[in-house]
């Protein structure tokens, strides 16, 4: 009787095919820059290589708009977001348009960088600190605080709100601090400060000369350090805004294990070693940061009202058009 019943299994196991790996086509939005997106692609389809991914870049505040248009219109081409901040993507999940992913592989991954409803997932932990030419400047600044004096002010550009979400997050982390606060931001602006538009017209006026200081994401700067460019990075004592750059799918994608896979991969520790060469801290355990970089925990994570930041949205940037055109 035994070797009829394993002559069954036998035949059962035959008969049965693997399980399909993931396939087709997947379309990320996405505000990491463009190469950096291709070397991610190119390592996920060594683990997936029949999915095919196509990639829409911009800033997050640019592509909230298109998102929100293509809502109003009834579809989106978009099948997974990665995008800069949680405040972003808990207004997505608010209005509905996420799909939870209730078996996301969360091994490792601290609680307080996932959606509680399992809609998004931190991805990586990106700062907000101080860049300054090498060349230009000879006391490097340790503080926010430094960028008031007239002479610093003048000379010093940072990311607008109106186009990177990193800023959206940065303006309204330090307009909630009470040291600081929209006065901070007038202050700067009456003393000269400008406003680009992403985090890339920061490092490019501050490695060219055109600007001594800038106040930028932290690998944009590190990166350009480690490529030659005559600039450093400080972040201040007062304390930094973060980000964890949530990966998300959307709930109209008609390639949901695809996107899964896609999920699964930017939370593996492939993907977070990958992050940590191209100059991210990594949100998983037993990975260490880049070269260079601090422990995360010498670090002071400025407190952020996410609520209050999405009830305010709107007004800061326009508060902070007044002050710096946009």
């Amino acid at each position: 009787m035994s070797h009829l019943r394993n002559a069954t299994i036998a035949l059962f196991a035959l008969a049965t095919p693997a399980l399909a790996q993931p396939s087709g086509e997947i379309t990320v939005y996405t505000s990491q820059p463009q190469e950096q997106m291709a070397k991610v692609v190119a390592e996920f389809n060594k683990d997936y290589p029949d999915v095919t991914v196509e990639i829409f870049r911009t800033g997050t505040t640019e592509l909230m708009t298109k998102l929100q248009a293509e809502f109003a219109a009834g579809a989106t081409p978009a099948d997974v977001l990665l995008i800069a901040d949680a405040v972003a993507m808990t207004q997505l999940k608010n209005e509905g348009h996420l799909l939870a992913y209730e078996d996301a592989p969360l091994a490792g991954i601290p609680a307080d960088v996932v959606d509680p409803d399992h809609t998004f997932f931190g991805t990586k932990l990106i700062t907000t600190g101080i860049v300054y030419n090498t060349d230009l400047v000879e006391t490097a600044p340790t503080s926010w605080d430094d960028l008031r004096a007239p002479e610093v002010a003048a000379q010093t550009i940072m990311p607008s709100p109106l186009y990177s979400g990193a800023a959206v997050i940065h303006v309204g982390t330090l307009t909630q601090q009470p040291n600081l606060g929209w006065g901070y931001y007038e202050e700067l602006a009456q003393n000269g400060a400008v406003a680009g538009q992403g985090n890339g017209t920061v490092i490019e006026a501050v490695a060219r000369g055109e600007k001594a200081y800038g106040i930028i994401i932290e690998y944009m700067a590190m990166n350009a350090k480690a490529k030659g460019s005559p600039v450093d990075f400080i972040w201040p004592a007062q304390g930094v805004s973060a980000i964890t750059q949530p990966v998300a799918i959307v709930n109209t994608t008609d390639n949901a294990e695809a996107a899964k896979a896609f999920v699964d991969w930017q939370l593996s520790k492939t993907a977070q070693e990958q992050s940590v060469a191209q100059g991210y801290f990594p949100i998983i355990e037993g990975v260490a940061p880049p070269a260079g970089y601090p422990d995360l925990t010498s670090l002071t994570i400025l407190p952020l009202d996410a609520d209050k930041l999405m009830a305010e949205g709107e007004a800061n940037k326009e508060h902070f058009a007044d002050l710096f055109g946009g």
